[in-house]
């Protein structure tokens, strides 16, 4: 073979390697709320195992799965893998329903079971992690009064919709979409990640053992939340990066609480080897 033709080919061959080790991964992060904590038993339209919900869930996941992603994470303890690997690999089989376990409400199965289930995927994959703690904890100190008010305000726009969903005037389908819309993650993202901050000057009230109190600063008392809340998020990322880097998922999605959206994306938006999906591709807009 000439000179000039090996060079060519070695040439074409090394240029694939890199492009090859330079594909990101996609990854989608999917809020939800928490369906078991939505449920009351006094308001039909909140339980998400009567005939209607179960065909708007059906809608839902049908509209995510066009995403088609081949590695699924959901907001449970990596120390309870073993727990849900037995429970989907029971389900896949057909030897349980989901209504028929405690907490079968909960998305973890109402949303990842059924999507794995019919993707054909092997197992659900556990990437939570401890932390956190409740905004709450944060009441006094100089502007406290700006954190108050636009937590007021979130609550009110979550409650009229939650209302409507308890009224039957919003399908669930149509709950889930608003939660994954930017206007509404971008609000709670603000609450907890950066309103905090412009309260100063203050102490905790009866906060939980997931806050180290010994290493609080009380002039930074609003940021000292925002850390708290932070550090949970970054374990959740390291959780999802090291699982994709064991499993060699090239589309994956994350089931998670909608309080962690507007953190968990801010983070891979500044990791090179992430592209973050757009939901409303798949979602569409409510």
């Amino acid at each position: 073979m000439p000179v000039k033709n090996s060079r060519f080919l070695l040439l074409i061959v090394l240029l694939c390697t890199l492009d090859a080790k330079g594909q990101k991964t996609d990854i989608m992060i999917l809020g939800s709320d928490h369906l078991v904590q939505l449920y009351n038993s006094n308001q039909p339209g909140t339980d998400v195992l009567i005939p209607q919900r179960q065909k708007e869930i059906g809608a839902f996941v049908a509209s995510v799965m066009q995403y088609k992603p081949d590695l699924i994470m959901v907001e449970v303890l990596p120390e309870e893998q073993g727990k849900i690997d037995s429970l989907y690999a029971l389900y896949v089989a057909n030897k349980i329903k989901l209504e028929d376990l405690q907490d079968g409400r909960s998305e973890v199965y109402q949303l990842a079971f059924r999507m794995g289930k019919q993707l054909g995927l092997s197992k659900i994959h556990c990437v939570n992690a401890p932390g956190g703690t409740s905004q709450g904890i944060l009441d006094n100190g100089e502007n406290i009064h700006l954190y108050k008010e636009e937590g007021l305000a979130l609550r009110a726009m979550v409650m009229e919709k939650k209302q409507a969903l308890q009224e039957n005037k919003l399908s669930l389908q149509d709950y889930l979409r608003f939660i994954n819309q930017p206007g509404t993650y971008n609000k709670v993202y603000r609450l907890r990640y950066m309103t905090p901050a412009r309260v100063t000057n203050g102490t905790f009230k009866n906060p939980d053992a997931m806050v180290d109190t010994a290493f609080i600063n009380p002039k930074y008392i609003g940021a000292e939340l925002i850390s708290v809340f932070k550090n949970r998020d970054y374990k959740i990322y390291s959780n999802i990066v090291t699982m994709q880097m064991r499993t060699k998922a090239k589309r994956a999605l994350l089931i998670i609480g909608a309080a962690h959206i507007g953190s968990l994306k801010s983070i891979f938006r500044d990791d090179a080897d992430f592209n973050l999906a757009d939901t409303q591709v798949y979602l569409g807009k409510k």
